[in-house]
């Protein structure tokens, strides 16, 4: 867990992620992305210098029109010492049954996050923490530059003025391993996906080719992350101080 703090407070110091009296709220999926950042964020507070709440909150999408098994969440928060919500939604059903979408992971990830900003102002957070790491951020970079044509990425922090929230993301200085390993290491109980479209999507095909160059030329990933921050684009650029 050391060094997934390690990397969490580098991204806070750098993209000034959090602040004293902040309540933030945590999208917890229950896969290991969302585990470690909830488990993260919980250890960071041991901290001096941060004082701020931590609230872990889980969509169940249903799908299937069944509802999740999210009680390994639950005992975490406990663990923790955390506050837990557990919000029933019908994504599932409006995805694959009643639009029946095609290609459904752009609108179930539209209704997951307008669910996630209105869940998180119920709670009275100001914040929302969203799991996407270092892998995550190249992987996107790459979609946007292959798949649209366009230089982009998520941003590390952006305030949304319409839902007057802000989102960041601790994690995205750690690699993708890194977090498995922190999973495996500290026993994370992972909630398996029940989504119809897991492991056959574009980000999938998309980490596949860069685990494929990374095999073939060593540091193809770091290079393009590193290319991603000296751009500057969406929030990535170095911290001046």
């Amino acid at each position: 867990m050391q060094k997934i703090l390690g990397y969490m407070r580098k991204a806070c110091n750098e993209f000034n992620l959090i602040e004293d009296r902040d309540r933030i709220a945590v999208g917890v999926s229950g896969g290991k992305d969302s585990l470690v950042l909830l488990a993260g964020l919980a250890g960071l507070r041991r901290f001096e210098g941060y004082t701020f709440d931590v609230v872990a909150i889980t969509l169940d999408p249903r799908f299937g029109g069944t509802k999740g098994d999210y009680s390994a969440v639950e005992r975490l928060c406990e663990r923790l010492g955390v506050e837990y919500h557990l919000v029933e939604t019908d994504i599932g059903a409006i995805v694959f049954d009643v639009r029946k979408e095609p290609n459904p992971c752009s609108l179930c990830a539209r209704m997951r996050r307008g669910a996630l900003h209105d869940a998180a102002k119920e709670y009275g957070c100001n914040k929302l923490a969203l799991g996407h790491h270092n892998d995550d951020a190249v992987e996107t970079f790459i979609m946007n530059l292959f798949k649209e044509g366009r230089i982009g990425c998520f941003s590390p922090k952006s305030h949304l003025s319409r839902k007057d929230i802000t989102v960041i993301r601790p994690l995205v200085f750690a690699p993708e391993s890194q977090v498995s390993a922190c999973c495996r290491r500290n026993g994370f109980e992972i909630v398996k996906s029940k989504c119809p479209a897991d492991k056959h999507t574009v980000r999938q095909e998309t980490k596949e080719w860069l685990a494929e160059m990374e095999r073939k030329d060593k540091g193809f990933k770091v290079r393009i992350f590193g290319a991603l921050r000296r751009s500057g684009i969406d929030g990535w650029g170095f911290n001046e101080e």
